[in-house]
C-alpha cells in the first residue's frame, strides 16, 4: 500500500475540486439520496468553508462523517449513508 492509498473503501466518489460553498455540500446531499444505506461517498474539496459545511451538513442529515483529512491543497471526507 503506498502512501496515498487508505484502509477504507467507498462506493461512490465526487471531485468537488474548485466549486465554493454550498456546492460541494449539495452534490453530496444530491449522490447521497441515491445510494443505499451503508454505502460511503467519498467527496475531495478545496472550498475552506468545507471544513465547517460537510460535518455540519453530516449532523444536520443523520448521515455518518467517517473521516476528515488533508492530500495537498484538498480536504478528503468520507461519508457514509444513513
Amino acid at each position: 500500500m503506498g502512501p496515498k492509498s487508505t484502509l477504507m473503501e467507498w462506493n461512490e466518489e465526487i471531485d468537488a475540486i474548485g466549486l465554493l460553498c454550498p456546492l460541494p455540500v449539495l452534490k453530496a446531499r444530491k449522490r447521497l439520496k441515491g445510494m443505499e444505506s451503508g454505502q460511503v461517498l467519498r467527496l475531495v474539496a478545496t472550498d475552506p468553508a468545507a471544513v465547517i459545511d460537510v460535518p455540519h451538513f453530516c449532523f444536520e442529515s443523520g448521515n455518518e462523517l467517517i473521516s476528515q483529512s488533508d492530500e495537498g491543497e484538498s480536504q478528503i471526507y468520507l461519508i457514509r449513508k444513513a
